[in-house]
């Protein structure tokens, strides 16, 4: 079967947000055997839409819409859908419904247009949203089939993996599963990992391997056909673990799983709590951390000691040691590290400094980032970063690289144990 992507917002024809909605979608028809031929992006205007709707349909057999299922005048999708297809919009008792208790628990007044949103086409197969309010749909018209889903990432890609792709399924008439796993990686390129791994890629049938990179990580993606789950599975651990045994040091999480998600779990596992001295990343480091719920049982406390004064008056580390070896440096790391952790009587203290740019600082490079870290009754282990970035991407990066460092120092720790 051939798809047809139709994002449909001016906003992304503004420049004004990414069309990540067409990426995932056009990974997941790839896992499924759907064909994408073609991604369009049309703006909140109806005559354009249908004119986009008219070229689609001749060239696809599935058109799948993101976008315009709002509550606002500018949310026109469904309406221009309709009048193409020759349906009519009536109201989903269980949409409304669900949008009703939506307000109320959120203690506002729902306004009249919000009824909008629970308008679906007449005798389409509805695709519940359980992340928003407005749901999805998926109609079939003289063999095309035309599948509507909201634009906010957060609903659509659920929505998709759990409403829609059973659907296309059942379009396809596939008895086969199709199951993916995803390795997280942080520490190593996608070009490196790539090269690492190329026999693995070169020999791949069935699971295949798909690399994949973003800013903050670089993720192989492990997808299985099988006629069952456990099949599936046994398929992927197989290529896993062979993935593992070239490059295992460098993977931190599976699937969902954020570096600030997998430090968080370790530290919970361990029942191990944490303090941070920040320099160069003046709190994010720990505003990472605190992105994860519960968080509060592991991290105690932190301090921003930006400039040398406040390292020596809020942590009592050395001036003389700040002349001797610099603030940039491992020693620095390593005092910070031990000196928070000291303060705020944790089991794990972590210390970052560095030179964040534009210019050099202390004499040392742009880029160049020494992170801490010491558990208590051990001596510290420090770690040396020579980044390449803009300022904030520098910061931004050892904030990132310190989850890392300490995600394997706690795996560390617990293969010990």
């Amino acid at each position: 079967m051939r798809a047809e992507i139709i994002a449909v917002g001016s906003e992304l024809l503004l420049g004004q947000i990414l069309n990540s909605n067409a990426k995932f979608i056009s990974l997941r028809l790839a896992e499924i055997g759907i064909d994408v031929n073609y991604h369009t992006v049309v703006g909140d205007n109806p005559k354009r839409l249908e004119e986009v709707i008219t070229i689609a349909k001749g060239r696809a057999d599935v058109l799948i819409f993101t976008g315009g299922l709002g509550p606002t005048k500018d949310d026109l999708t469904k309406e221009t859908i309709a009048k193409q297809i020759g349906t009519v919009l009536v109201s989903d008792d269980t949409a409304l419904r669900y949008i009703h208790e939506h307000f109320e628990r959120s203690g506002r007044t729902m306004t009249e247009n919000n009824k909008k949103q629970a308008l679906v086409f007449q005798g389409a197969q509805v695709l519940a949203n359980h992340t928003g309010m407005a749901p999805g749909m998926a109609v079939e018209n003289e063999g095309t089939h035309y599948l509507l889903l909201p634009g906010p990432p957060h609903e659509m890609e659920p929505m998709f993996t759990k409403e829609a792709t059973p659907y296309l399924f059942s379009v396809l008439g596939k008895k086969e599963l199709i199951k993916s796993r995803v390795l997280k990686f942080y520490g190593i390129g996608e070009a490196e990992l790539e090269f690492r791994i190329q026999d693995l890629l070169e020999k791949q049938t069935n699971p295949t391997i798909a690399p994949l990179a973003s800013k903050s990580a670089v993720t192989l993606r492990i997808t299985a056909k099988a006629l069952s789950e456990i099949e599936a599975n046994l398929l992927i651990d197989a290529v896993e673990k062979e993935i593992r045994s070239i490059v295992g040091e460098f993977i931190y999480g599976i699937d969902e799983d954020t570096l600030s998600s997998k430090a968080a779990e370790l530290l919970g596992e361990s029942n191990l709590t944490l303090a941070a001295a920040e320099s160069l990343t003046a709190g994010m480091f720990m505003a990472e951390l605190a992105d994860e719920p519960g968080i509060s049982s592991s991290l105690s406390g932190g301090v921003v000691v930006y400039n040398n004064d406040m390292k020596v008056k809020q942590l009592g580390i050395e001036e003389s040691l700040l002349t001797k070896y610099g603030v940039v440096s491992s020693e620095c790391a390593a005092a910070l590290a031990v000196s928070v952790m000291k303060k705020f009587g944790t089991d794990v203290g972590i210390g970052i400094t560095g030179a964040a740019g534009p210019d050099p600082h202390d004499g040392k490079a742009v880029g160049t980032v020494w992170i801490g870290i010491v558990a208590l009754g051990e001596a510290p282990k420090t770690y040396k970063l020579s980044l390449s970035g803009l300022r904030n991407t520098n910061r931004l990066r050892a904030s990132q690289f310190t989850l890392y460092y300490l995600i394997q120092f706690l795996k560390d720790k617990k293969a010990q144990n």
